[in-house]
């Protein structure tokens, strides 16, 4: 049997050819809907366009992932050193016929696939946001007056979504790796925050959202919440990257116990194979309940904070949108969350979970942006503009 080589750049041209043809589609989308826009708007359009085929992203990753697909091709860029899976459909054939429950079958592949060309796209947009934003510096620079967003934003995100793609080579190559597959999940999510951002501030640079003003209270609680919400993230992608989802299959209590049997040191060494330990001994059930459980404690804490930052950004009058929002998924994520441990891990709530997640950061990350301390801001918050500006 040949050895597939785990890098393989034959293929690596035609996937940038076809990421670019795919990334032209959306980009023609924006250029002709925002022909008369102001250079500002086109450029905020194409930001938020990219930030939602990003979600996108997110969530097909989370589906490749879930399905068990990360594997579907055994080599990176391509699939057994072709371009799609219809290259190789021998090798497929092959791997599925010894094992047709295993990592590599033709669906599977397909799902991989897909995932990879959808992120080699997005990857093209960045890049044209970076693009474009040092060639609004440079007119600037030549007597254009027109105000520009820092391109260091957009070069920023470029250099992070280089590095995305790295751990998403690591993920196939490493074989499913706990910790790498974890840190690419939460790649993607600080994409989307960075991407953001960017958004936000193009809307307050154009003029259509203003600063508003809340308490240093308040924007404690923010940063508190903020910083809750993306460790129990890396709690979430740590059960999910360990398939620890089913090791309690009971709510409120564990396996009919309010404290079950955990091992803590097992569950949580970080640098090891999946379901092995770092000495490459067979890691017990009691290591994936540690790894449900302290997700699940962790929830009911996240759960009261942001219950409590919803009610208090909904007194603010600039920022009742996003307090509802916050609502809304904080409720999505405890209906999905309960449902991944009642109903049997069950594919759309988990998507479902991994993408009230993001969004939950995206929401986050938007009033963090546009929200200031009341000190540094004079203007009044009933003369706040309404926080439609974001819109595309």
């Amino acid at each position: 049997m040949t050895v597939q080589a785990l890098y393989d750049f034959s293929p690596l041209v035609q996937l940038m050819l076809l990421g670019l043809l795919l990334a032209g589609i959306p980009l023609a989308w924006v250029a002709y809907r925002h022909r008369r826009s102001t250079p500002l708007r086109r450029r905020q359009a194409l930001t938020l366009l990219t930030l939602f085929l990003t979600f996108d992203l997110v969530l097909f990753g989370a589906f490749t992932r879930l399905t068990d697909s990360g594997l579907g091709c055994p080599d990176w860029p391509g699939c057994y050193g072709s371009a799609s899976p219809l290259g190789a459909k021998a090798e497929i054939t092959a791997a599925q016929s010894a094992m047709p429950t295993g990592p590599v079958t033709h669906g599977k592949a397909w799902i991989e696939m897909i995932h990879r060309y959808l992120a080699s796209s997005v990857g093209v947009l960045i890049l044209v946001l970076a693009a474009l934003t040092w060639l609004d510096k440079r007119r600037r620079m030549v007597g254009v007056v027109q105000p520009v967003l820092s391109p260091w934003w957009a070069t920023a995100t470029l250099v992070w979504v280089c590095i995305q793609g790295a751990f998403g080579a690591l993920t196939v190559t490493m074989k499913l790796f706990p910790a790498i597959v974890t840190l690419h999940l939460m790649g993607g999510l600080f994409l989307l925050v960075l991407l953001c951002i960017q958004a936000v501030k193009y809307a307050q640079m154009e003029g259509r959202l203003q600063a508003v003003p809340i308490s240093f209270g308040l924007r404690g609680l923010l940063w508190s919440s903020c910083v809750l919400l993306v460790m129990q993230i890396v709690l979430g992608g740590w059960v999910s990257t360990n398939y620890a989802v089913l090791a309690c299959t009971d709510f409120p209590k564990c396996q009919g116990s309010w404290w079950p049997h955990m091992n803590f040191q097992q569950g949580f060494e970080v640098w090891r194979q999946l379901g092995l330990t770092g000495a490459g001994d067979p890691i017990v059930f009691s290591s994936l309940t540690a790894i449900h459980y302290t997700h699940r404690l962790a929830a009911f804490l996240v759960l009261v904070v942001f219950v409590a930052l919803a009610w208090q950004l909904n007194r603010v009058p600039g920022l009742r949108t996003q307090s509802r929002l916050i609502a809304l998924l904080i409720t999505l994520q405890l209906v999905t969350g309960l449902s991944n441990v009642v109903l049997g891990w069950p594919l759309l709530a988990a998507v479902l979970h991994t993408g009230g997640a993001g969004a939950l950061l995206i929401v986050v990350a938007w009033v963090m942006t546009v929200s200031t301390s009341s000190a540094r801001v004079s203007t009044p918050q009933a003369h706040v503009a309404p926080v439609s500006g974001l819109a595309t």
